[in-house]
């Protein structure tokens, strides 16, 4: 975790006393059912709950001393909270093992950072919606290969971009729910020294959902699937900041990234102004998905269990949805701000010479009954005149002098075929396929 990039909330789930804490309830409440189902006398969670009630601060300090002897985080953690508790608290742990702990610890933290980052993906959205329907019918060039397509409205470039973080909410919902399980099913998962019972009662306890069958662990590829899930929604993030990037280039600059008050571009050259945000969001997302593939390695674990896992999940959870978190909120803040050139867009659209109607003309050609080879040559001929003047010849002008086009098309239909609405006239269409009616 690197502060630069890190927001209070979600760090604050991967402080090592807020995991001891979420240790310190999944045994106190496997004490309390194992109490109740008479195994350990009721006075052991009494004398635990008793001293929770308290509010202690976790001595992480004190944790780590007595793991830097015994070699074992789980048992260190044990033998404070007793030195804390008293004898009472020899009734923890009973029949359990220190993956129930962990394991069921992980998918709290996990189910924690994903109503986070659920949040920050709905602050996104919001922002998405607002600009989209600012911009509408805000005319602009759609580009394929970098080169200029057909108009398009930018609207509906940020409608794009709403369906498709749309989607990885659904998504992120989905992973939330495989990976929140809990398992406090012992030695090689068998529950041959605590009862299934008490593993229902701390899954519902911690909001959790019983794990079906476990081997020690919750198996890994629910996890693989929530790393994965967050890469996805990080390749999301590189896709519009790219694109952000792309119209701030001096020969588009469509739109930019705010430029606030007092910022400075470069160290050298004072006229700078840098797509900073968006780069760093591309970096940023490149950081979250290398947490994808360990995390699919993490599933091949040796029989019932091995901890060539742990370590790993050490690295990625906090690292990746700590700048999963951050990254969203920058974004959001970039499209909130994002300044946007109207005027730039349409003078790009009008820079070729009409070049960006020139399917239109090819369709009616075929429909006034040219084969479609005869109607391209046409097309294409006159366009590359226009392409090769860089725009400084006219595609209407060259077609209405073009003997062979108006043949077929008189001038008044050619005119016809240049209309920049026409390319509009679905959009009401597909914004109520992304926003709803």
């Amino acid at each position: 975790m690197v502060p630069r990039y890190a927001r209070p909330a979600m760090t604050a789930i991967w402080e090592p006393e807020a995991r001891f804490r979420i240790w310190f309830e999944i045994e106190a409440h496997a004490t309390q059912k194992l109490g109740d189902l008479g195994v350990v006398p009721s006075s052991g969670a009494k004398a635990l709950w008793d001293w929770w009630a308290t509010q202690p601060k976790i001595d992480v300090a004190a944790i780590d001393a007595i793991e830097a002897v015994t070699k074992h985080d789980v048992i260190a953690f044990l033998d404070w909270v007793a030195q804390q508790v008293g004898p009472e608290a020899r009734f923890m742990h009973q029949g359990m093992t220190s993956s129930d702990v962990l394991d069921t610890t992980l998918s709290v933290q996990l189910a924690q950072a994903s109503d986070l980052l659920l949040a920050d993906l709905d602050d996104l959205l919001a922002a998405i919606k607002r600009r989209a329907m600012e911009h509408k019918y805000t005319p602009t060039i759609g580009r394929s290969h970098g080169i200029h397509a057909e108009p398009t409205t930018f609207g509906k470039k940020l409608a794009e971009a709403y369906a498709e973080f749309s989607r990885c909410k659904a998504r992120l919902q989905s992973a939330r729910a495989e990976v929140a399980t809990c398992a406090i099913s012992g030695a090689v998962g068998t529950f041959a020294n605590i009862d299934p019972a008490v593993e229902e009662y701390v899954a519902q306890k911690l909001g959790l959902t019983v794990e079906p069958v476990s081997t020690q662990v919750i198996p890994r590829d629910r996890h693989a699937m929530f790393f994965a899930t967050l890469g996805v929604i990080a390749s999301s993030i590189e896709r519009l900041a790219t694109e952000v990037r792309h119209l701030q280039r001096t020969e588009v600059l469509e739109a930019e990234e705010y430029f606030s008050p007092g910022q400075k571009g470069s160290s050298a050259m004072p006229h700078k102004r840098n797509p900073v945000l968006t780069e760093n969001l591309t970096g940023l997302a490149r950081v979250v998905r290398s947490a994808v593939t360990p995390a699919l390695e993490n599933v091949a674990l040796w029989h019932e269990r091995d901890i060539s896992h742990s370590s790993v999940e050490r690295f990625i959870g906090p690292d990746a949805t700590i700048t999963l978190d951050f990254a969203l909120a920058r974004l959001t803040s970039v499209i909130d701000k994002l300044v946007i050139y109207p005027e730039r867009m349409q003078r790009n659209l009008d820079k070729m010479g009409g070049l960006v109607h020139s399917q239109r003309v090819l369709l009616a050609l075929t429909q006034a009954g040219l084969e479609r080879d005869a109607a391209y040559r046409l097309v294409q001929r006159n366009a590359m005149k226009v392409w090769e003047s860089d725009g400084a010849l006219n595609l209407l002008d060259l077609l209405k002098a073009d003997e062979e086009v108006t043949a077929a098309l008189p001038a008044a239909m050619l005119d016809e075929k240049f209309n920049l609405d026409y390319h509009f006239k679905a959009i009401d269409t597909i914004f109520s396929r992304v926003f709803g009616e």
